[in-house]
């Protein structure tokens, strides 16, 4: 019995770790920040010129990498606690 309560603390630390949103908003950051770090790459001369001469793609990009990154890093270093199996109802039917 006590190794079917062990798989069961395994799948819910999964599930909680696969729904964390620091996951989806550091996923979502870094794809963002390499698309808009490769188009701040190659950015025409009137681009720029339309910011004052900043290249604002490039450095909104990196900025969004480096955002998506460290969130990505505190989910690395923090991970979220798997969530308690007594607080599971035991007496409701498991969803479909």
């Amino acid at each position: 019995m006590a190794e079917n309560d062990q798989v069961d603390e395994k799948k819910l630390s999964a599930a909680a770790r696969l729904f964390d949103v620091r996951r989806v908003i550091g996923g979502l950051f870094v794809v963002y920040g390499v698309i808009v770090t490769l188009i701040g790459l190659f950015d025409s001369q009137a681009e720029i010129d339309k910011a004052e001469g900043v290249r604002i793609n490039l450095w909104m990009g990196i900025g969004m990498l480096v955002l998506g990154l460290l969130f990505l890093l505190w989910l690395r270093l923090n991970p979220p606690e798997p969530p308690d199996p007594s607080d599971i109802d035991e007496d409701r039917p498991p969803s479909h």
